[in-house]
Protein backbone atom coordinates (compact mmCIF):
# COMPACT_ATOMS: atom_id res chain seq x y z
CA UNK A 1 0.00 0.00 0.00
CA UNK A 2 1.86 3.00 -0.87
CA UNK A 3 -1.44 5.78 -1.37
CA UNK A 4 -4.55 6.62 0.46
CA UNK A 5 -8.03 7.87 -0.76
CA UNK A 6 -9.22 9.16 2.10
CA UNK A 7 -13.35 10.17 3.13
CA UNK A 8 -13.84 12.94 4.87
CA UNK A 9 -17.48 12.99 6.69
CA UNK A 10 -17.67 10.24 9.25
CA UNK A 11 -14.45 9.19 8.87
CA UNK A 12 -12.12 12.40 9.75
CA UNK A 13 -15.00 14.40 11.02
CA UNK A 14 -18.82 14.15 12.22
CA UNK A 15 -20.65 17.94 11.71
CA UNK A 16 -17.08 19.26 10.48
CA UNK A 17 -14.90 18.51 14.07
CA UNK A 18 -12.77 16.03 13.99
CA UNK A 19 -12.65 12.68 15.07
CA UNK A 20 -10.79 11.08 17.91
CA UNK A 21 -7.37 10.73 16.61
CA UNK A 22 -8.20 12.32 13.09
CA UNK A 23 -6.14 14.72 13.15
CA UNK A 24 -2.94 13.33 14.49
CA UNK A 25 -3.72 10.16 12.40
CA UNK A 26 -3.59 12.30 9.01
CA UNK A 27 -0.26 14.00 10.18
CA UNK A 28 1.57 10.62 10.39
CA UNK A 29 0.96 9.61 7.04
CA UNK A 30 1.72 13.06 5.85
CA UNK A 31 5.27 13.23 7.67
CA UNK A 32 5.74 9.65 6.16
CA UNK A 33 5.15 11.15 2.89
CA UNK A 34 2.40 8.88 2.27
CA UNK A 35 0.26 10.17 -1.04
CA UNK A 36 -3.25 10.48 -0.42
CA UNK A 37 -6.54 12.28 -1.82
CA UNK A 38 -9.31 13.29 0.53
CA UNK A 39 -12.35 12.17 -1.98
CA UNK A 40 -16.18 13.85 -0.49
CA UNK A 41 -19.22 13.51 -2.44
CA UNK A 42 -19.99 16.52 0.13
CA UNK A 43 -22.05 18.87 -1.61
CA UNK A 44 -22.58 22.05 1.06
CA UNK A 45 -19.30 23.74 0.85
CA UNK A 46 -16.85 23.90 -2.25
CA UNK A 47 -13.56 22.47 -1.64
CA UNK A 48 -11.45 25.77 -0.91
CA UNK A 49 -14.06 25.71 2.01
CA UNK A 50 -13.68 22.42 2.87
CA UNK A 51 -9.70 22.41 3.39
CA UNK A 52 -10.38 25.96 5.06
CA UNK A 53 -12.37 24.45 7.45
CA UNK A 54 -10.41 21.56 7.83
CA UNK A 55 -6.83 23.42 8.09
CA UNK A 56 -8.82 24.86 11.11
CA UNK A 57 -9.69 22.26 13.21
CA UNK A 58 -6.18 20.82 12.70
CA UNK A 59 -5.76 18.72 9.81
CA UNK A 60 -2.77 18.99 7.57
CA UNK A 61 -4.48 19.77 4.30
CA UNK A 62 -4.90 22.34 0.90
CA UNK A 63 -7.08 22.51 -1.17
CA UNK A 64 -5.41 20.41 -3.97
CA UNK A 65 -5.52 17.26 -1.16
CA UNK A 66 -9.44 17.47 -1.97
CA UNK A 67 -11.50 16.05 -4.88
CA UNK A 68 -14.70 16.47 -4.45
CA UNK A 69 -18.04 15.21 -6.00
CA UNK A 70 -19.42 18.73 -7.48
CA UNK A 71 -15.38 19.14 -9.50
CA UNK A 72 -16.22 15.56 -10.78
CA UNK A 73 -19.54 16.45 -11.75
CA UNK A 74 -18.58 19.66 -13.67
CA UNK A 75 -16.05 17.95 -15.51
CA UNK A 76 -18.45 15.03 -16.74
CA UNK A 77 -21.19 18.01 -18.02
CA UNK A 78 -18.16 20.06 -19.40
CA UNK A 79 -17.41 16.58 -21.44
CA UNK A 80 -20.70 14.77 -22.47
CA UNK A 81 -23.05 17.96 -22.16
CA UNK A 82 -20.95 21.15 -23.68
CA UNK A 83 -23.12 23.96 -23.09
CA UNK A 84 -26.67 22.13 -22.06
CA UNK A 85 -28.79 24.53 -20.30
CA UNK A 86 -28.17 23.06 -16.67
CA UNK A 87 -30.83 23.19 -13.61
CA UNK A 88 -29.06 22.67 -10.20
CA UNK A 89 -30.92 21.49 -7.33
CA UNK A 90 -28.84 21.29 -3.99
CA UNK A 91 -28.19 22.16 -0.65
CA UNK A 92 -25.16 24.71 -0.57
CA UNK A 93 -22.92 26.62 -2.69
CA UNK A 94 -21.03 24.64 -5.59
CA UNK A 95 -21.19 26.50 -8.20
CA UNK A 96 -17.46 27.46 -7.86
CA UNK A 97 -16.51 23.39 -8.05
CA UNK A 98 -18.94 23.04 -10.56
CA UNK A 99 -16.68 25.13 -13.40
CA UNK A 100 -18.30 27.05 -16.31
CA UNK A 101 -21.24 24.81 -16.13
CA UNK A 102 -24.46 26.87 -17.67
CA UNK A 103 -26.53 27.10 -14.78
CA UNK A 104 -30.66 28.36 -15.24
CA UNK A 105 -33.33 29.41 -13.07
CA UNK A 106 -36.10 26.95 -12.28
CA UNK A 107 -38.88 28.35 -14.32
CA UNK A 108 -36.01 27.66 -17.83
CA UNK A 109 -36.18 24.96 -19.76
CA UNK A 110 -33.11 22.76 -19.26
CA UNK A 111 -31.31 20.28 -21.14
CA UNK A 112 -29.93 18.21 -17.92
CA UNK A 113 -30.74 18.38 -14.06
CA UNK A 114 -28.42 17.96 -12.24
CA UNK A 115 -29.64 16.93 -8.30
CA UNK A 116 -26.92 17.54 -5.39
CA UNK A 117 -27.33 17.25 -1.65
CA UNK A 118 -30.33 17.12 -0.10
CA UNK A 119 -31.57 19.94 2.42
CA UNK A 120 -34.68 22.35 2.98
CA UNK A 121 -34.40 23.11 -0.80
CA UNK A 122 -35.66 19.95 -1.57
CA UNK A 123 -39.52 20.64 -1.20
CA UNK A 124 -42.38 19.47 -3.03
CA UNK A 125 -42.25 22.40 -5.38
CA UNK A 126 -38.41 21.68 -6.30
CA UNK A 127 -38.67 18.15 -6.41
CA UNK A 128 -42.14 18.43 -8.91
CA UNK A 129 -40.43 20.95 -11.16
CA UNK A 130 -37.12 18.33 -11.62
CA UNK A 131 -40.01 15.61 -12.39
CA UNK A 132 -41.97 18.00 -15.27
CA UNK A 133 -38.39 19.00 -16.61
CA UNK A 134 -37.37 15.10 -16.65
CA UNK A 135 -40.88 14.57 -18.51
CA UNK A 136 -40.02 17.00 -21.18
CA UNK A 137 -37.18 14.88 -21.74
CA UNK A 138 -34.14 16.70 -19.71
CA UNK A 139 -31.44 14.29 -18.72
CA UNK A 140 -30.67 13.30 -14.77
CA UNK A 141 -27.11 13.58 -13.55
CA UNK A 142 -26.81 13.36 -9.58
CA UNK A 143 -23.73 13.93 -8.00
CA UNK A 144 -24.10 11.08 -5.88
CA UNK A 145 -27.19 8.94 -4.56
CA UNK A 146 -26.21 8.60 -0.76
CA UNK A 147 -29.51 8.04 1.10
CA UNK A 148 -28.26 8.91 4.50
CA UNK A 149 -25.51 10.61 6.23
CA UNK A 150 -24.33 10.66 10.15
CA UNK A 151 -23.99 14.54 11.58
CA UNK A 152 -23.65 15.19 15.54
CA UNK A 153 -27.28 14.85 15.97
CA UNK A 154 -27.86 11.49 14.11
CA UNK A 155 -28.33 9.94 10.77
CA UNK A 156 -30.39 12.66 7.88
CA UNK A 157 -32.04 11.45 4.87
CA UNK A 158 -29.88 12.16 1.60
CA UNK A 159 -30.14 12.34 -1.93
CA UNK A 160 -30.61 8.48 -3.09
CA UNK A 161 -33.69 8.67 -0.86
CA UNK A 162 -35.20 11.56 -3.38
CA UNK A 163 -33.21 10.12 -6.35
CA UNK A 164 -35.31 7.36 -6.55
CA UNK A 165 -38.73 8.54 -6.47
CA UNK A 166 -37.84 10.79 -9.46
CA UNK A 167 -36.16 7.82 -11.10
CA UNK A 168 -39.42 6.23 -10.85
CA UNK A 169 -41.67 8.68 -11.41
CA UNK A 170 -39.90 9.71 -14.53
CA UNK A 171 -38.94 6.82 -15.85
CA UNK A 172 -35.20 7.69 -16.18
CA UNK A 173 -32.30 6.27 -14.86
CA UNK A 174 -29.10 8.94 -13.75
CA UNK A 175 -26.02 8.78 -14.37
CA UNK A 176 -24.30 9.31 -10.63
CA UNK A 177 -20.69 11.41 -11.24
CA UNK A 178 -19.54 11.21 -7.48
CA UNK A 179 -18.86 7.61 -5.29
CA UNK A 180 -19.42 5.35 -5.93
CA UNK A 181 -18.73 5.68 -10.17
CA UNK A 182 -15.81 4.63 -11.59
CA UNK A 183 -14.54 7.55 -12.71
CA UNK A 184 -14.36 9.33 -9.44
CA UNK A 185 -11.79 6.74 -8.61
CA UNK A 186 -9.78 7.14 -11.71
CA UNK A 187 -9.78 11.05 -11.21
CA UNK A 188 -8.41 9.87 -7.95
CA UNK A 189 -5.69 7.03 -8.99
CA UNK A 190 -4.45 9.53 -11.70
CA UNK A 191 -3.77 12.30 -9.35
CA UNK A 192 -1.97 9.93 -6.81
CA UNK A 193 -0.12 8.82 -10.03
CA UNK A 194 -0.54 5.54 -8.64
CA UNK A 195 -2.35 2.04 -10.01
CA UNK A 196 -5.07 1.01 -8.33
CA UNK A 197 -3.69 -2.18 -6.59
CA UNK A 198 -0.90 0.53 -4.65
CA UNK A 199 -3.89 2.09 -3.02
CA UNK A 200 -6.29 2.14 -0.22
CA UNK A 201 -9.88 3.60 0.21
CA UNK A 202 -10.86 4.50 4.00
CA UNK A 203 -14.49 5.03 4.19
CA UNK A 204 -17.53 4.61 6.29
CA UNK A 205 -19.84 4.13 3.87
CA UNK A 206 -19.47 0.33 2.81
CA UNK A 207 -21.40 0.26 -0.37
CA UNK A 208 -20.43 3.74 -2.18
CA UNK A 209 -16.65 3.82 -0.20
CA UNK A 210 -15.30 0.86 0.51
CA UNK A 211 -16.92 -2.19 -1.80
CA UNK A 212 -16.98 0.55 -4.30
CA UNK A 213 -12.94 0.66 -4.59
CA UNK A 214 -13.13 -2.83 -4.07
CA UNK A 215 -14.86 -3.67 -7.46
CA UNK A 216 -11.73 -1.03 -9.15
CA UNK A 217 -8.99 -2.70 -7.68
CA UNK A 218 -8.64 -0.70 -4.33
CA UNK A 219 -8.28 -2.08 -1.24
CA UNK A 220 -11.08 -1.18 1.03
CA UNK A 221 -11.08 -0.03 4.42
CA UNK A 222 -14.31 0.19 6.64
CA UNK A 223 -14.33 2.43 9.81
CA UNK A 224 -16.63 1.54 12.69
CA UNK A 225 -17.42 5.45 12.41
CA UNK A 226 -20.10 7.59 11.27
CA UNK A 227 -22.62 6.10 9.41
CA UNK A 228 -21.34 2.77 9.92
CA UNK A 229 -23.99 0.46 10.90
CA UNK A 230 -23.03 -3.27 12.10
CA UNK A 231 -26.20 -4.79 9.98
CA UNK A 232 -25.10 -3.44 6.43
CA UNK A 233 -21.49 -4.78 7.49
CA UNK A 234 -23.04 -8.41 8.22
CA UNK A 235 -24.83 -8.11 5.15
CA UNK A 236 -22.13 -6.99 2.88
CA UNK A 237 -21.11 -9.21 -0.24
CA UNK A 238 -18.20 -9.35 -0.67
CA UNK A 239 -16.83 -8.30 2.93
CA UNK A 240 -14.23 -5.10 3.29
CA UNK A 241 -10.67 -6.06 2.82
CA UNK A 242 -10.16 -4.42 6.18
CA UNK A 243 -11.85 -3.12 8.94
CA UNK A 244 -10.64 -0.71 11.45
CA UNK A 245 -12.30 1.35 14.86
CA UNK A 246 -11.49 4.19 13.05
CA UNK A 247 -9.10 6.31 10.83
CA UNK A 248 -6.29 6.67 14.07
CA UNK A 249 -5.85 2.68 13.32
CA UNK A 250 -4.56 3.67 9.86
CA UNK A 251 -1.20 4.54 10.06
CA UNK A 252 -0.50 0.85 11.30
CA UNK A 253 -1.33 -0.30 8.24
CA UNK A 254 1.49 1.99 6.43
CA UNK A 255 3.99 -0.12 9.17
CA UNK A 256 3.78 3.66 11.23
CA UNK A 257 4.01 1.19 14.21
CA UNK A 258 3.36 3.49 17.50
Amino acid sequence: MRAALVDIDGVLTVSWQPLPGAVEALARLRAAGVPLVLLTNTTSRTRAAIASTLADTGFPVRAEDILTAPAVTGRYLAAQHPGARCLLLNSGAIAEDLGDVRLVAPGEDADVVVVGGAGPEFGYEALDAVFRQLRRGARLVAVHRNLYWRTRDGLRLDTGAFLLGLERAARVEAVVVGKPSAAFFAIALDRLGVPAGDAVMIGDDIDSDVLAAQRHGVTGVLVRTGKYLPETHRAADPQPDHVLDSFADVPRLFGLDD
